[in-house]
């Protein structure tokens, strides 16, 4: 149960998955601190058009902060003190992380050590922490499952999220940090990165651009709905996890600290060519393809295991593809952002 008088500090409020968790607490009359340092990995106008729309609600307070500013964390923990941290801050792009590395670490690495610290001088109650499906790397047992070990990351990207899960666990075990982290599969939807693939095919088919499918074509992703993703998180600040005393070590994905990993995806890998399909479904229009070999750092499916999700907290994604597709072409021709460079 999340009640208003909690002080939740969301980093990366400015970004796809930070606004609308930020916006799903400011409807729920739960005041927010966003920060964001609405970098330029994509165009910022859209980062500031979310950013406009938070800060339309009275309970919302912005501060413009790079999370690896050491100082500048300091300050904003002990400036406001946040009982519930969700850290949704950091470098994205698992291609990005090939030709970019350093600003990687500067972000994932040392960014995500201050929001620790911050957390072990200003005790929470619950740190919720941004992790990925790239943390599975070269994994081969399908579903991904948290119980397995993920040790072979295939990019620099899954490195830092995996590092970030050890990380963690290593605070939760010394200090007593409740946390939990959250391996995300593909998310999608209205607001969404223009990056992503589904933005990118939407943005060509509507310009009568070619859309490159890499491993020609021969890709399948485990895609997450952006409200499903809320649903689950929201669902798991009020269930921060406690001590367990009899922890045998057989399951990995939880310790005898007050420390856990979940997956959010929907175990419903679907391939990118069924998403090309519904895309052009929605549009009205047939797409130009290109067929390409397999990028660096990538993976050629991911299927998630929601079933410690489910066992938790008693809920499991439920949006279909061609629902959540739908959901995003609407946004995507009705806003006055249509075309951000990526």
């Amino acid at each position: 149960m999340i009640t208003a008088n909690k002080r939740f500090l969301v980093t990366g409020a400015a970004g796809f998955i930070g606004f609308h968790i930020c916006k799903r607490l400011l409807e729920d009359n739960i005041p927010v601190i966003g920060m964001d340092n609405l970098n330029f990995y994509y165009d910022p106008s859209l980062k500031k058009a979310r950013l406009a729309i938070l800060e339309g609600y009275r309970d919302f307070t912005f501060k413009c902060l790079d999370m690896a500013d050491r100082k500048g964390m300091e300050s904003l923990f002990e400036e406001n003190d946040p009982q519930v941290v969700i850290n949704l801050a950091a470098q994205a792009g698992v291609r990005y992380s090939v030709t970019n590395p350093h600003i990687f670490i500067d972000s994932n690495i040392n960014g995500f050590l201050n929001v620790l610290e911050g957390c072990r001088k200003k005790p929470v109650e619950h740190l919720v922490f941004a992790s990925s499906s790239s943390v599975y790397g070269l994994n081969r047992k399908m579903p991904f499952s948290e119980k397995d070990p993920a040790d072979h990351p295939v990019s620099l990207y899954g490195a830092t999220k995996k590092a970030n899960e050890l990380m963690a666990h290593s605070y939760s075990h010394l200090y007593g940090i409740p946390v939990t982290g959250l391996r995300f599969f593909s998310v999608y939807g209205p607001w969404g990165r223009p990056d992503m693939a589904y933005y990118k095919f939407t943005r060509a088919i509507l310009q009568g651009d070619p859309i490159h499918l890499y491993n020609n074509g021969n890709m399948k992703r485990d895609f997450t709905y952006i409200d499903d993703v809320v649903e689950a998180v929201i669902r798991l600040i009020g269930h921060p996890p406690e001590t367990k005393a009899d922890w045998d070590g057989t399951d990995i994905s939880s310790s005898s600290a007050p420390c856990r990993i979940f997956n959010v995806g929907n175990n419903d890998p679907v391939e990118l060519e069924r998403l090309v399909v519904i895309l052009e479904d929605h549009l009205g229009r047939k797409a130009i393809k290109k067929l390409l070999p397999m990028q660096h750092g990538d993976v050629a499916i991911t299927c998630a295991d929601a079933g410690g999700l489910y066992r938790a907290v008693g809920f499991k994604p439920e949006t279909t593809l061609e629902e959540g597709l739908g959901q995003f072409v609407e946004w995507y021709l009705e806003t006055q952002i249509q075309n951000p460079s990526s």
